[in-house]
């Protein structure tokens, strides 16, 4: 068989991984032969827990709205939105609740002024903008625009008013622009707790793209998150292999770069060579030992820390009494957030539905025993979860090292390692949501083709509004 004019490999089948395999094969077109290297299963962090038969979403749990990526990957699978079940919000302080979200829309508005004067108004108006700008990223893909570094994405979409976003917190933007502290202690810390597991010290981009999540509507897969990633490598025809990538080393052939994949299956160990590379799962020393061969200058070691996250998926009955309800029937709340309190052990709890959702479903009562997913930074121990549940028939833990501490971001990663060789998950570093991936995912696949192209006027253009505005 003739050799495939363009292999390349592609490292962790999560939505990274599945998302630019798609997207390369989208500009490729049929000359590029993918390999996708995955040790775990597909999916990544989507992932689900089974209780009584039923599967519920463990991690990675809704979209946004405005997730276009998203929203055409489930379009051209032939998948479903979930359908919605309704549930009331909280936010708790540990030994009361300091915001109740009601069934009426203008109760909860009078509510956040009585409380916060216009604050909300001016975190809304603040996201808004953030995120009418972010939306020009959609544009500049759609007529092929693409960036070589995180820096140069951001400065095209909002100037350096976006960069210096990732150098400085959310607190200290929202108090900059009239949203009071007392707002940023309750209502966005809550928020950032229950999102990235952080203090309202991550960086005022990330915050924002968590914030919106907040406040926009939300939807979910039919069935599971996770099934965009399984659909994705099955429209591509992808090649999944299940083994762990272990470092890649670099040799030439007739003059261009060639990468040798090493990897560990249960067969032992290989390698493969490609013409391109992309890595989707985070090159940080805390979460790999990947090791980078012949490569000169050697490509440098990725500074910062991942933040642990535990969720706890716990099947029982609550403990009204805790959040001052002693009588369980009364407990009108499906999730509670809660404030940067010390003693409180965790940072969110959730009243979950199972992944797929039928016609007749409806959400347990308060005093029935139900699904909740809790999310703390350290496992649970007996103890609290006597505090938070009467009694429970079982609960199910998964531990991992969730999004980036942002506090600890000095710079921003690179997209590209070499030639050929580019690195997706950096972009988590901006923020980190299923659709901040997938925009990252198209990015590196159109950076990819065009330098493979040498069509170097469709990278880091500036400008692009002006020239978006011109071509149509």
């Amino acid at each position: 068989r003739p050799r495939p004019s363009l292999p390349a490999a592609v490292v962790g089948a999560g939505l990274g991984g599945s998302a630019v395999a798609y997207f390369l094969q989208q500009h490729f077109g049929p000359q590029v032969q993918l390999d996708v290297y995955e040790p775990a299963g597909v999916g990544g962090r989507l992932a689900t827990v089974t209780v009584n038969k039923q599967q519920y979403e463990s991690r990675g749990a809704s979209i946004h709205a405005l997730s276009l990526h998203m929203q055409d990957f489930v379009k051209i699978l032939g998948l479903k939105h979930r359908r919605e079940v309704a549930g009331k919000s909280a936010i708790f302080s540990g030994e009361h609740f300091v915001l109740e979200e009601t069934d009426w829309y203008l109760l909860n508005l009078f509510r956040l002024w009585w409380h916060y004067g216009i604050s909300f108004l001016r975190l809304q108006m603040w996201v808004e903008e953030v995120m009418e700008k972010f939306m020009r990223i959609y544009k500049y893909q759609a007529h092929g625009y693409a960036f070589s570094s995180l820096e140069e994405l951001l400065r095209s979409l909002g100037g350096d008013a976006f960069v210096n976003m990732t150098q400085r917190s959310v607190a200290e933007s929202l108090l900059e622009v009239g949203v009071t502290q007392r707002f940023v202690d309750d209502v966005i810390a809550a928020v950032l707790r229950s999102s990235y597991g952080q203090s309202v010290l991550v960086p005022a981009f990330a915050g924002a793209m968590s914030l919106a999540g907040a406040q926009g509507s939300t939807w979910a897969v039919e069935g599971g998150n996770k099934l965009v990633c399984s659909g994705l490598l099955k429209l591509t025809k992808a090649n999944v292999i299940p083994a762990r990538v272990t470092g890649v080393s670099l040799h030439s052939s007739e003059g261009r770069a060639l990468y040798q994949v090493h990897y560990e299956g249960s067969d032992g160990q290989g390698s493969a060579f490609y013409d391109m590379v992309i890595v989707t799962t985070p090159l940080h020393p805390s979460r790999s030992n990947f090791t980078f061969e012949n490569f000169e200058p050697p490509i440098a070691d990725f500074p910062g820390a991942f933040q642990p996250s535990v969720t706890s998926v716990v099947h029982g009955y609550l403990n009204s009494s805790y959040f001052g309800f002693p009588d369980p029937k009364l407990f009108p709340f499906a999730s509670i957030l809660t404030t940067d309190t010390p003693d409180l052990f965790f940072n969110a709890m959730d009243n979950i539905c199972p992944v797929n959702i039928s016609a007749a479903f409806r959400r347990k009562q308060p005093q029935e025993a139900a699904v909740w997913r809790v999310l703390s930074q350290q496992p649970l121990d007996k103890q609290q979860l006597k505090t938070l549940f009467r009694s429970y028939y079982s609960v199910q833990v998964t531990e991992w090292q969730a999004y980036p501490r942002y506090d600890a971001a000095k710079s921003l990663p690179p997209i590209v390692l070499h030639e050929n060789l580019f690195y997706l998950s950096g972009a988590e570093w901006v923020a980190s949501s299923m659709e901040m991936i997938a925009v990252a995912a198209k990015n590196v696949a159109l950076l990819a083709y065009n330098r493979w192209h040498q069509d170097l006027e469709k990278i880091d253009q500036k400008d692009l509004m002006h020239k978006v505005k011109t071509e149509l």
